[in-house]
């Protein structure tokens, strides 16, 4: 090892999320920390940066302001320093393009540095006489590997489309997950007599509304089938919105892991769904469209489920879907297919060597410790957006990173830098205790016999 110094974290992966931990850590003194990312500069979601298209959470959701609103890493400070406060406060409104966040993002990561882009961290083992991790990483620039060692690892590597098996070997420009959809826009309007979109979600919407307004410039057909029974809007009102607190990842957390996977497959509309003003624009699209008496070329299909992907003549794609509520099988033809179907984690392979130091559920997926961690110890591997199926449907939600952040950091420190917020929901999600003494139990079951 020499003299090269053991840090006490390296965050692997400068998404929103580890850059919020970057941000929160910076004034810690006592922490000596580095961040690496693959990619040559700060990127997020580059694909889906569709003009004029929001985040679905408020600015406020920024990548610290709910853990610290006085650091000058702010979103509103940001506005500041750039000199368009102003200009942010007559726009009045709480809804930020993504366009705008990633610019944020970019401002913050070019004031740190501690973070790295164009490293690709390729290996970890675990150096049990030093107690600590030995990282093997590459410049991309230079091709040249280093090793760095650390105490611990914070894994915010980020998600990765989900393509279902059938669909990967068809993948192509007239195949595509809708992360690639700028990159392939171009050819795709101008090229497709037909355009199909599958999923549901904020994505989905997004692509088919942007499709939607260049339709009238052009003359594809285009269609959205969607496995969900409607088009569903992400629930706004307050008190749902006390579902997005720590008192609910509390509750969730304490569930027993059968009833999380029953719980999570309801609560679409809390994290699923699209926001209502995105959903209310694609209707007046349509309506004005039919309004001027535009070919019927539009189609919007629910309770569809994408089942086979074949080669017809030419160009032609052939989808076989199943219709879940009439149990009906049909075959639908199109130019090209934009598939929106989510993301999910995947196992990085640098984990490959330190695997028997991760504690793993019965389903092969990391068990993950309250305070995010997956370490048998419960101080050494954490992870960013790796836990929906310990934590919640707020694992990938922007505006809880912070409070996550600041959770590991308190846990790495062992006491509370960041003081917490307890107690925040009205409602109770846990079942009350009685309000019945147990003197009244016992003289309503006399009285009974």
């Amino acid at each position: 090892m020499n003299d090269q110094p053991i840090y006490d974290f390296i965050g692997i992966g400068i998404g929103p999320f580890n850059l919020g931990m970057a941000v929160l850590s910076q004034p810690i003194k006592e922490l000596n920390c580095l961040f690496f990312e693959q990619k040559k500069e700060f990127s997020w979601h580059a694909g889906m940066l569709i003009e004029n298209t929001t985040l679905q959470v408020p600015f406020m959701a920024d990548l610290v302001l709910p853990v610290d609103p006085t650091s000058k890493f702010t979103f509103i400070n940001y506005l500041k320093e750039i000199q368009r406060l102003f200009k942010f406060c007559i726009k009045e409104d709480n809804f930020i393009t993504r366009k705008e966040y990633v610019n944020y993002c970019k401002w913050v990561a070019a004031q740190l540095p501690n973070c790295h882009f164009g490293h690709s961290v390729k290996n970890s083992v675990y150096l049990s006489d030093k107690h600590c991790y030995e990282l093997t990483v590459l410049n991309n620039s230079t091709c040249t590997e280093q090793v760095y060692y650390t105490k611990r690892l914070i894994i915010g590597i980020g998600t990765n489309p989900t393509i279902q098996e059938f669909a990967r070997e068809h993948l192509s420009s007239q195949v595509f997950h809708n992360s690639s959809y700028l990159y392939n826009k171009l050819e795709t309007v101008a090229s497709s007599n037909s355009i199909t979109i599958v999923g549901s979600g904020q994505s989905a919407g997004e692509v088919f509304y942007d499709l939607l307004q260049e339709s009238f410039n052009h003359s594809y057909h285009l269609n959205w089938f969607t496995r969900s029974p409607r088009f569903f809007p992400m629930e706004y009102a307050k008190l749902t919105h006390e579902f997005t607190s720590p008192d609910y990842i509390n509750y969730f957390y304490s569930l027993a892991e059968h009833k999380k996977e029953k719980v999570l497959k309801n609560q679409d509309v809390l994290y699923k769904g699209m926001n209502i003003a995105l959903i209310n624009s694609i209707y007046d699209v349509l309506y004005n469209r039919d309004l001027e008496e535009h070919e019927n070329n539009i189609g919007l299909t629910t309770n569809c489920e994408l089942k086979d992907i074949s080669k017809g003549k030419g160009m032609e794609l052939l989808l076989q879907f199943y219709h879940l509520e009439q149990e009906k099988e049909f075959t639908w033809s199109t130019d090209t297919l934009i598939l929106s179907t989510g993301y999910c984690f995947e196992l990085p392979s640098f984990l490959n060597k330190i695997k028997d130091r991760i504690q793993w559920d019965s389903k092969g997926r990391f068990a993950v410790n309250e305070n995010y961690s997956i370490d048998k110890s419960g101080n050494e591997i954490f992870v960013l957006n790796a836990e929906l199926h310990t934590h919640g449907f707020l694992a990938p939600d922007l505006g809880m990173a912070p409070y996550r952040n600041a959770t590991i950091l308190n846990q790495i420190l062992g006491y509370e830098y960041y003081k917490m917020e307890k107690n925040i929901t009205f409602q109770s999600f846990s079942a009350p205790a009685s309000n019945v003494n147990k003197s009244t139990q016992v003289k309503k079951l006399v009285s009974v016999y």
